[in-house]
């Protein structure tokens, strides 16, 4: 069969579509991946064949930090804050045609278009226009449900999250609407999650659900249309884990802070942060730079600044994880057992956080709130016995990264074989 998976965002959003297309073309399929630009080379380290898909992610990314900095600044500033996201928006929303041109080009044959978070209307519309089955892989709990926020009333978490899906549905409506007429289709009736459900296709929760209590039950009205299948990701090694395994080994387990791919305003500022924070507690840091560039920052004794990391191998072996709240390093800290502070800097983060903390494995608080003070504090307060005891016995419970990739992958396969029967039956 033939599979095209297109997955746009940072290297958190892109991998687990990555992780999947691998063990598709291990199976024998035939698989094309439509990525950004400057994430193309990810998928062909693996094997694959991917083309641009979208502007690269650099430019967006610094965009959506600053978008959210001004948001929680000036959130009572209703006009003025949709005029930022619209203005954040706009590279986006002006590479909408583009971006439908290079999908139509790939999907065109094939049995299935698997498409992550970002851009789902536009995969929904080129899967429409090509005849083919469509598949999504979210990694967080995109649609509507009581489970999202602990301790928040479910109907207003309902409630919150439909309000959110029609926003988000007016700042794409216009593009939509031209494009469906473009290509010939029908006027679109809402937001595009209604839509998907409407359809019985697949949407592939590729996150634990011990991370969401009570969220499996609240969606088992969906017969299956929403599996849970744990993270997927690549973890492939790195030429620094040898390096970095070979220092922790010389001293205490450090606490690791990593930034993945959401750029750092201040990385010479953040170091000594965390280089004051943790001499206040008596513990190391190892900083995982990301894509931020650390290249020029203070040097410290008790800390050792490094690009990228395989956190499967290094997570373990640290006392606790300091990060940004994306879906992929959150999972990698609760697979490793340590506590974890999510420090976040948008909404989807905002929600990890969350979750972190109803499970009692850490806490969380704003990025730009943070510092050396408040870090040193929430140092102490996930480094307590009772927290380590409790990320242990969590992470026993998530799902190993290989069973996730191969339940994936069996449920895509079975999805595209089963539409292509109905296709041959009608």
């Amino acid at each position: 069969m033939k599979f095209v998976l297109a997955f746009y965002g940072t290297r958190g959003d892109v991998e687990p579509g990555i992780a999947v297309g691998r063990e598709l073309r291990r199976r024998g399929h035939e698989v094309q991946m439509a990525v950004p630009p400057d994430l193309i080379g990810s998928a062909e380290s693996v094997g694959l064949s991917a083309v641009p898909y979208g502007p690269d992610t650099h430019a967006w990314l610094e965009d959506t930090r600053d978008f959210w900095g001004y948001f929680f600044r000036n959130f009572w500033k209703v006009r003025d804050v949709r005029k930022y996201l619209r203005e954040s928006r706009e590279p986006g929303i002006r590479a909408w045609g583009e971006m439908t041109k290079t999908l139509i080009s790939e999907t065109d044959g094939a049995d299935l278009l698997v498409t992550g978070i970002s851009y789902e209307e536009l995969a929904f519309d080129v899967a429409e226009y090509c005849g083919t089955a469509l598949a999504t892989v979210l990694w967080f709990p995109m649609r509507v449900n009581g489970r999202l926020v602990p301790n928040l009333p479910k109907p207003l978490i309902r409630s919150a999250m439909r309000i959110y899906e029609w926003l988000i549905w007016r700042g794409v409506k216009r593009a939509v609407g031209a494009q469906r007429r473009e290509l010939g289709l029908p006027p679109a009736t809402g937001p595009v999650p209604g839509r998907i459900a409407e359809r019985k296709l697949l949407e592939i929760q590729a996150y634990d659900e011990v991370c969401f209590p009570g969220l499996a039950a609240e969606w088992a009205k969906w017969n299956g249309q929403r599996p849970f299948v744990g993270t997927l990701t690549l973890e492939l090694a790195t030429t620094a884990d040898d390096d970095v395994m070979s220092w922790i080994a010389e001293g205490t387990p450090p606490i690791c802070f990593g930034f993945g791919s959401i750029p750092v305003e201040s990385p010479a500022d953040m170091v000594a942060m965390i280089a004051g924070a943790c001499a206040q507690v008596g513990e190391r840091a190892l900083v995982c730079a990301g894509w931020s560039d650390f290249s020029d920052v203070p040097q410290f004794d008790h800390v050792k600044v490094v690009g990228a990391v395989n956190y499967a191998t290094v997570f373990p072996a640290c006392r606790a994880v300091v990060h940004h709240g994306g879906a992929g390093t959150t999972a990698a800290g609760l697979r490793a057992g340590v506590p974890t502070l999510v420090l976040w800097m948008a909404d989807v983060q905002f929600i990890w956080g969350a979750a972190v903390k109803k499970l009692k494995v850490g806490t969380s608080r704003r990025f730009s709130a943070a510092t050396e003070k408040t870090l040193a504090a929430d140092l102490r307060t996930i480094l307590a016995p009772e927290y380590l005891d409790r990320a242990r016995q969590v992470g026993a419970r998530m799902t190993p990264p290989a069973d996730s990739v191969a339940t994936a992958a069996d449920l895509v396969e079975n999805f595209a074989q089963r539409r292509r029967a109905l296709r041959g039956a009608g």
